[in-house]
This record gives structure tokens, sequence and C-alpha cells, in this order.
């Protein structure tokens, strides 16, 4: 992908979304479709707050120049233009680097990797606001992941051992400071294994994430590190994958005919698309468990009426 033109210096307007275009300039090459909505809730969160001073009004031009080139380069990608692909890509990739965070947190593996993809998923989570109001779960994922982010940089910088998994998130200790802290670190390449820590999804702010079912083990996108630092003290730096536990398949639902007279509405339609489309993100990352999950969904729905 060709380079984009350099941004201006950013405006101290835009402090609070210098980590957002960070993201996006990380992400130019590992994943265009997250660089490019990471921009564009950059540039819509800079247009509310400041789109009539000379310096901002140069800044967001300049943004919205990256956008268009993004977007003519990305040509007809599906996850550009159509939003429900778009979100779904991003909503999986959040919650991918989300549970590769919590995995690494549960473990007691604490490191500063592992500190970036907590504070990473949050930004992301902020980006999904493209597509519209956040769902209560994303709500929760994005608190919960800024405060863990803020809490185990804080304990590491003080030379305390942070508590593993989830303990009571202390709003107080979450600001913006302390955040740019935590979100400083440049995630590395990483080798192509995956991440084998077990989610356990009790006492988290929820077991799925918009309507999708979080699978024990699921594998941590392209761009999180599946190795752990030698700085980090751990000993053993390769880890396996877990092997994945399918669903139980309802056998009603290779029945394909529809039950009774089954009307459908166009939400009903756009739902059971959204479920697909989850389902084909889900693929990516070799997630079988909520693909296959999605998809029952999906049928489901065609053939009832009902979810």
């Amino acid at each position: 992908m060709a380079a984009l033109a350099s941004l201006p210096p950013l405006p101290p307007q835009f402090k609070s979304i210098q980590h957002h275009l960070r993201t996006a300039q990380e992400h130019d090459k590992r994943d265009p479709v997250v660089a490019y909505y990471c921009r564009l809730y950059a540039m819509q969160t800079g247009m509310k707050i400041d789109s009539k001073t000379p310096e901002c009004r140069k800044f967001l031009s300049k943004l919205m120049d990256q956008l268009e080139a993004l977007k003519k380069q990305l040509g007809d990608n599906e996850a550009i233009t159509q939003e429900i692909v778009g979100c779904a890509h991003l909503e999986n990739y959040a919650l991918k680097m989300f549970l590769y965070a919590d995995n690494e947190d549960r473990a007691g593996r604490f490191h500063k990797n592992m500190i970036k993809s907590f504070y990473t998923a949050s930004l992301l989570i902020d980006a999904i606001t493209v597509f519209g109001e956040l769902t209560d779960e994303n709500v929760k994922h994005r608190k919960y992941a800024r405060w863990k982010a803020t809490y185990i940089h804080n304990c590491l910088k003080n030379g305390e051992t942070p508590q593993a998994g989830p303990v009571g998130i202390d709003d107080d200790n979450v600001d913006d400071e302390e955040n740019e802290d935590a979100g400083a670190t440049s995630l590395p390449t990483p080798p192509p294994q995956s991440s084998s820590s077990t989610y356990d999804p009790s006492n988290m702010p929820s077991s799925s994430y918009t309507g999708i079912q979080i699978p024990p083990g699921a594998h941590a996108p392209a761009n999180t590190p599946a190795e752990v630092p030698h700085s980090t003290g751990v000993t053993s730096n390769t880890i396996q994958p877990t092997p994945q536990t399918l669903p139980t398949i309802d056998p009603a639902l290779f029945s394909t005919v529809p039950q009774g007279d089954v009307r459908l509405t166009p939400e009903d339609f756009a739902r059971a698309q959204k479920y697909c489309k989850y389902a084909g993100s889900a693929l990516q990352y070799e997630d079988v468990s909520t693909a296959v999950q999605n998809l029952q969904k999906a049928l489901k729905l065609l053939t009832t009426g009902r979810e």
C-alpha cells in the first residue's frame, strides 16, 4: 500500500484523538481497514471539537486527504463499501485484541505488549462509534480495557505486582495522562503463533460481545504479539494454540424449510446478514466456534423469524 502524505503537527485541541491516529498509523500495513476507521473516527471527533480555527481546519483537511487516499487504495473492499461488514471487521478485531490482553492478564503475564493491547482495544471500540451508538457490551469492554491498561501500567511503574484477572474498577485511577503512558508502546511484529491462554468469561464484564459468544482460547489477531518478551521474566516464551471446543448444533437447524408462515422484516434480513458477516470475519482468525454459532443464529432467524 502506498505511503500516505504526512499530517501537520497535531493542534493541542485534538489531544484526545492522538492515540487513535497513532493506532491508525500502526495499522496502515497490518490492517488498512482498521487504519481507515481509526482515521475516520479521529476526523469525526476532530470536527466536533474544533473545525473553525485555522490550524485545526488545516489539520482536518490533511486528514481528509488521507482518508480519501486510503479509500481509493482499498477500492471495492467490502469492509469499506458496506458498513455492516466494516463494523463486523472492527468489532472482531477489537475483541481479539481484548482477548489476547485478557488471556495474558489472567495468566499473570504482565508486560508492555498486553498493556498496549488492552488500551488499543479500547481505542478500536471508540472507532466503532462511526457506525452508530455502542452496545452495552462494547461500553463495558471499553471501560474495562482502558481501566486495566492504566491499572497494570501504574503497578509496574511503581514496582508493584498487579492483581491478575478482574478486580474492582476504580474510576478515579483512569485518567488521560496515565492512558497516554499506557498506550505509548508500539506493538512489535509478532511471530505467526497463536495465544494459548485460556479465556474464562466468569466474572468478566460479559461472556459475549455484540451477540458473539467468546470461545475459550480464542486466537489473537494478526498484529498482537504471540510471544512474551524475554524482559517479562516469563520462562516459557513459545505459546501453543489451544484446541477449540465446537458448540453443539441444534438438529432442528438441519431443516432449511421455514416453520409455518414466517414473515421476515427488513430488520430480520439485516440481522441475518450481520450474523453471516460476523461468521466470515471469525473465520479469518480461524475461530470456528464463533463462526458456527453466528451461522446458527442466522439460520434460526431465517427459518423461524425468531432469535
